[in-house]
């Protein structure tokens, strides 16, 4: 198939999160699997720092916008696997510090910046003369892409039997703007309806891509389900409901030649499940690297946005107790004031047994992976989630809320006790976390046992291939409900 992903981040040209990696690791999937791919993007400022040389071209393409234009540079570059990336050049709206904000915010004209990319894609198709098969688009700033495509570009003749997949990764950002910014589209006022565009008033650009695809798709079969509740689809779980025969569920993946025990080269020592002696010094290398007691006591490791929703509220409420069990704690990542302040507050009250680093550092990231016992990993919601995937392979057994991807990917050793690979605990509670800790760490203690869980996870198959052929599978049906072949 002739596939086109658009995206507003890709690796390593710019990346915010999760997404960006998602869009450079599944077309190159795709393309080992023999299909032919471009990817559309914006050119950031972060892309200009990239060591890649990307070519301009000649001719710029004219987009409209309510009653002005906008012109659109075209850049392109070739990444592995023959993948043509098209980057989307506007240095008014993209040569900026951050991909969709900066410390103060989210960009006030983010409506103008997005309805732009979104109908510069269309364009951007026609002036390259991209036929695709499958339009794959990514999260709110690419929603208005399958609007586009069956109302103003329709008649494009490069569009005849191309069917739309629209990914939603997270709700909890939906693209959200005033009415007045819906003039920019220029769609007919008929699409903003309830059953359109119209959200309590406002735009929704995430609403706009999850009623126009062709089908529907996100990153975990759990949080598939939960997002047909108003807790977690934050007031779009009727669209949803409306939508659920056409939503698919695939599992993010992760890349193995970089996520790798056995080769990674930011370890003291490799190992593999057939050889776990090397975590042993991986662990008395963290310990040394984040000055904790060298001695047996298990390391249980938190590397993470220090934000309520990654469980820092339950953390917090519960680390007095947390702390009254064998164990030392590692914590990397930034994220909120007031736990940057706690943090520090724990490294200097408990010398030896907490060890911090207000930052993320890719490499060290690695150590800690290798050098924990047990990653902690609480959210009260988690799409899909990388972190726990990571641990698993690493042989770090992983200890988890029981939501979105976390629960699909973590199998729970107290129920089964026999292919279990981590631990899991359902209530959004600091008792429940304390409790659930607990049980952990009495596993921990039967050696054999707590091996025997290592290498289960380590034994998972969490590739990008596996996710690559489920998106195959994904785009015929999208392909059938077009009339596609």
């Amino acid at each position: 198939m002739n596939i086109l992903f658009i995206s507003p981040e890709v690796l390593p040209f710019a990346r915010a999160g999760g997404l960006g990696d998602v869009s450079h690791y599944l077309p190159r999937a795709l393309s080992q699997r023999g299909h032919r791919l471009w990817i559309i993007t914006p050119k950031h400022r972060a892309t200009d720092q990239v060591p890649h040389e990307i070519t301009r071209r000649p001719s710029a393409i004219k987009v409209p916008l309510s009653w002005r234009e906008r012109t659109a540079e075209i850049h392109t570059t070739v990444v592995e696997g023959g993948i043509e990336v098209i980057f989307i050049g506007c240095d008014d709206l993209f040569n900026r510090a951050g991909l969709y904000g900066n410390e103060f915010g989210d960009y006030e004209d983010n409506a103008e910046r997005f309805i732009f990319f979104s109908r510069a894609a269309l364009e951007v198709i026609k002036a390259l003369d991209i036929q695709p098969d499958i339009i794959h688009c990514h999260e709110w700033p690419t929603g208005l892409v399958p609007v586009y495509a069956k109302t103003l570009y329709k008649d494009l003749p490069n569009l005849a039997g191309a069917a739309t997949v629209f990914t939603y990764h997270n709700l909890g950002s939906q693209g959200l703007f005033w009415h007045y910014d819906f003039t920019m589209t220029g769609l007919d006022w008929e699409l903003f309806t309830p059953e359109g565009l119209e959200f309590h008033g406002q735009l929704n650009m995430m609403k706009a891509g999850l009623v126009w695809a062709d089908v529907i798709s996100t990153v975990s079969r759990k949080y598939a389900s939960e997002t047909l509740t108003p807790e977690y689809a934050f007031g779009l779980e009727g669209v949803l409901k409306v939508r659920k025969n056409d939503t698919y569920a695939v599992l993010n993946g992760v890349d193995y030649d970089v996520w790798d025990p056995s080769t990674d080269q930011d370890l003291v020592a490799n190992y593999s499940p057939a050889d776990l002696a090397g975590k042993k010094a991986c662990r008395r290398d963290l310990a040394q690297a984040f000055q904790l007691n060298q001695d047996d006591t298990p390391i249980v490791a938190v590397i993470s946005r220090l934000l309520d929703r990654k469980g820092f509220d339950i953390i917090s409420a519960g680390i007095k107790d947390i702390l009254t069990l064998d164990l030392k704690l590692v914590f990397m990542g930034m994220g909120e004031d007031k736990y940057h302040i706690l943090l520090q507050d724990l490294a200097r009250d408990y010398p030896g047994r907490v060890g911090i680093k207000i930052a993320y550092d890719k490499a060290l990231a690695h150590r800690i992976m290798a050098g924990a016992d047990i990653f902690l990993m609480p959210s009260r919601y988690e799409p899909c989630g990388l972190e726990q995937l990571y641990a698993l392979k690493y042989g770090t057994v992983p200890l988890v809320r029981a939501t979105g991807g976390l629960d699909d990917t973590v199998i729970d050793v107290t129920i089964h006790c026999d292919s279990g690979t981590g631990f899991k605990f359902a209530d959004y509670s600091p008792q429940a976390l304390l409790q659930t800790l607990e049980t952990a760490l009495t596993c921990y203690k039967e050696k054999a046992a707590w091996e025997g869980i290592m290498r289960r996870g380590m034994s998972c198959d969490f590739s990008w291939s596996r996710a690559a052929a489920e998106y195959e599978s994904i785009y015929l049906s999208a392909r059938k409900k077009v009339g596609g072949s």
